[in-house]
């Protein structure tokens, strides 16, 4: 999964167009199911008969059921790698990383991983969607590392560590604020303090690596 910048979809062939809408609709059907019925009592068959197309094309689409739910993994590792990739000049790893955890958040993104918690209790109360978030993590991990090495900067910036310090300092930032999320507090005061603990600890991040530019 590359840091390429995703094709706007009027500038597809007809052919890859029509691709994405079919992509977007099983997407769509299988979230509405899932929510509707919980993850684990709908089929990919289901899925099929209710966006109208086989079951071969829905996998052709996304391979795993898991995929249908958990979709945005891909756009999360492009986000990241590009934001590393397309720092300005001096600036670290981190402070790029630290940049899009931000921006997300602000943008009330999907993948900022709060303000959403009928989505996370879906995947929390799913040992098959556990298990490919966290396989999603891995794949992070491994596409920061490389994107890190590709562009080194003074000394040496170690780029598996700093890849795999900066995704368990966010998964343990955004565990944290799911953790207030899901015991009721008032969502401003958990999106509030997670953009602080966002803050907080990227500024340690920088501090324990201030040669990962």
């Amino acid at each position: 999964m590359s840091g390429r910048k995703a094709p706007d979809p009027a500038e597809l062939p007809l052919r890859e167009r029509k691709k994405l809408r079919t992509r977007q609709r099983i997407s769509d059907v299988a979230t509405r199911l899932f929510f509707e019925r919980g993850f684990e009592e709908v089929t990919v068959a289901e899925v099929a008969e209710a966006a109208e197309v086989s079951a071969m094309t829905v996998f052709n689409h996304f391979p795993r059921k898991e995929d249908l739910f958990l979709d945005r993994i891909p756009e999360g590792v492009d986000l990241a790698v590009a934001a590393v990739r397309d720092r300005a000049p001096g600036e670290t790893p981190v402070a790029a990383l630290r940049g899009l955890a931000l921006r997300l958040v602000d943008e009330g993104h999907p993948l900022s991983a709060v303000g959403h918690p009928p989505f996370w209790r879906i995947v929390y109360g799913s040992p098959a969607l556990q298990a490919r978030l966290r396989e999603g993590v891995d794949e992070l991990e491994a596409a920061l590392t490389a994107a890190i090495a590709a562009r080194p900067g003074p000394g040496d910036p170690q780029p598996r560590m700093t890849a795999a310090l900066v995704v368990a300092a966010y998964r343990g930032a955004c565990a944290t604020s799911l953790r207030r999320m899901f015991a009721g507090d008032a969502p401003e005061e958990v999106l509030s303090a997670h953009r602080a603990l966002l803050v907080r600890v990227f500024g340690e991040l920088e501090r324990v690596l201030p040669l990962g530019g």
